[in-house]
Order: structure tokens, then C-alpha cells, then sequence
């Protein structure tokens, strides 16, 4: 009786930590499928590889679910469940002029040394 005495609350803490973690593996699956299911063309994301791109179409059709990806003027097929997040539509225009800003600096920093070259 002693070797039951000691195994049964070893039993309900391994079932309780099952439970547990299953129930949280569940909820991270459905929020990703819900992710997935209410993506739109327009929509800013990031894939599982780290590309960054704008949602030009989505294709649902002959057993695939794909989307294309517009990155900067080109255009890349992807499938859905390679899209890791999306990006909120008030983060991606302070991207884009980080970007721009970025730009003008090395733009202003080529015309600098230029004309210094030049004198």
C-alpha cells in the first residue's frame, strides 16, 4: 500500500500537466488558424523564412491554399500556412519611412563625398 500511497499523486501531476499543456497547444492552433483564415489582400505579413510583403491575392482552389506576396514589385507565391504574423497597419507606414529616411541619408552621404572628390 505504501508503493500506491506514492505513486498516485505522481499520476495526477503528470495528468494535470497534460492537460495543461494540451489545453494551451489547442489555443495556440486555433489563434493561428484563425490567423490564417482572415488574411486579406492588403494585409502586411511576415513569413516563417522572415520575408516581409504585402498580400496581393489570395488563391483558394484545386487542393491549394496560397497566396501571393508583393515585395516591392515582385511577386512570390507562398503557401498560407507560411505566413508566421501580421504586421498592423500602423506599424507598416513608420516602417516605410524609416526606409525612406534611411535612404535620403545614404543618398545625401554619396552626393557629399562626390563633390568633395570633385574639388
Amino acid at each position: 500500500m505504501g508503493g500506491l500511497g506514492m505513486l498516485l499523486p505522481t499520476i495526477i501531476i503528470i495528468g494535470g500537466m497534460y492537460f495543461f499543456m494540451s489545453r494551451t497547444q489547442k489555443k495556440q492552433q486555433n489563434e493561428r488558424q484563425q490567423l490564417l483564415d482572415n488574411l486579406k489582400a492588403g494585409d502586411s505579413v511576415i513569413t516563417i523564412g522572415g520575408l516581409h510583403g504585402v498580400i496581393a491575392e489570395i488563391r483558394d482552389g484545386e487542393g491549394r491554399k496560397t497566396v501571393l506576396l508583393d515585395c516591392e514589385g515582385i511577386y512570390l507565391e507562398y503557401n498560407r500556412s507560411a505566413i508566421q504574423q501580421v504586421v498592423p497597419t500602423a506599424a507598416a507606414p513608420e516602417a516605410e519611412q524609416m526606409i525612406t529616411e534611411e535612404e535620403t541619408e545614404t543618398v545625401e552621404e554619396e552626393t557629399t563625398s562626390e563633390e568633395n572628390d570633385q574639388q
